[in-house]
Formats: C-alpha cells, structure tokens, sequence
C-alpha cells in the first residue's frame, strides 16, 4: 500500500502526483470513475477504447475446438460452396 498527502485546489481539485499516476495507471487528460464509499473516496481509471484494443485476450481452445472455428469461419468467408 502506498500512502500520499495530495493537494485540494480551490474548486476542489485533487492534485495526483507522478508516482500516483504511474501506480493507477490515471492518464493526463483521461478520465476517472469517482466512488464514495463510508465516507472514502475511491478513485479508478476509466479504460479507453484503445487500452482495450491494446491489450490482445488470450484464448484457449482444444485443436477440435480451433479446427471448428476455422471451418465456421471459413464457410462465412465462401460461402457454403
């Protein structure tokens, strides 16, 4: 766990630093969901469309379960020739 003492600005901005960002993976200019629960606040990135692209899903699949999708897509590619 790491504990640090951020600033609130005027309007009630909360100032992150470096470290922050880098451990929550916040990004300058992005966004956050904000949550209050019991009177804590709890802060959490928001995920882009892109960050989900970029991070490719990891699948497992038998070699009868791989050899039925290719048929599946190869039929919808030429058709049931």
């Amino acid at each position: 766990m790491v504990e640090i003492i951020l600033k609130v600005g005027k309007k009630g901005e909360i100032y992150t630093t470096k470290t922050i960002r880098k451990l929550t993976k916040i990004r300058v200019g992005g966004y956050v969901k904000a949550e209050v629960i019991e009177g804590k606040l709890i802060l959490e990135p928001v995920k882009t469309v892109e960050d989900l692209l970029k991070k490719p899903k990891k699948i497992e699949l038998t070699v009868e379960e791989f050899e039925n999708f290719s048929l599946e897509a190869q039929r919808e590619i030429l058709g049931d020739a």
